[in-house]
């Protein structure tokens, strides 16, 4: 598994709108929350994404950016992302590669059948590229608020006194 001090394996997946996000490029721009989530439209899912979303502004002001996977489809999240009135980018990992990359592709058991799913894990990775965070089988409710909190912390003291006047 993945921990803080690790660099974040790099990465390039379509998001909703069939845009490729690459990981790399933004490096050295932002600070990256990056969350991987089961499936689209499912109760904690929807939850979680809103919740992010709720945020966006605040993540931004720090400077960064919120971006969820999922195995499902550029489409299924374009689907989503309207439904719910979602503002963060929903990235489509549909053969589980960088599931897999993120070790949060595993075997679960689903009522009595053992299946492959995402780990609920979240990862909040600095400028440079490094996993400052790394977050698994986490709860949706509150999740955003409490990553929130871990990304303030990201931010040089100079900085946070230079936002405070």
């Amino acid at each position: 598994m993945l921990q803080s001090g690790d660099i974040a394996p790099a990465f390039s997946l379509p998001d909703a709108d069939m845009e490729i996000f690459d990981l790399a490029s933004v490096a050295g721009k932002h600070n990256v929350v990056l969350y991987f989530y089961p499936r689209d439209k499912t109760p904690g899912c929807t939850r979680q994404a809103a919740d992010f979303s709720d945020h966006d502004d605040e993540f931004a002001r720090y400077d960064c950016i919120v971006v969820g996977v999922s195995p499902d489809d550029c489409l299924t999240h374009a689907e989503f992302r309207d439904q719910e009135g979602l503002s963060i980018r929903l990235l489509s990992d549909s053969d589980t590669e960088v599931c897999r990359l993120y070790n949060v592709w595993h075997e679960r058991e689903v009522d009595g059948m053992k299946k492959m799913g995402v780990r609920r894990s979240t990862f909040v990775i600095d400028k440079q590229g490094r996993i400052r965070h790394a977050l698994y089988d986490v709860t949706p409710r509150g999740h955003a608020a409490a990553v929130f909190e871990l990304v303030k912390e990201l931010e040089p003291q100079h900085a946070k006194r230079n936002r405070q006047e």
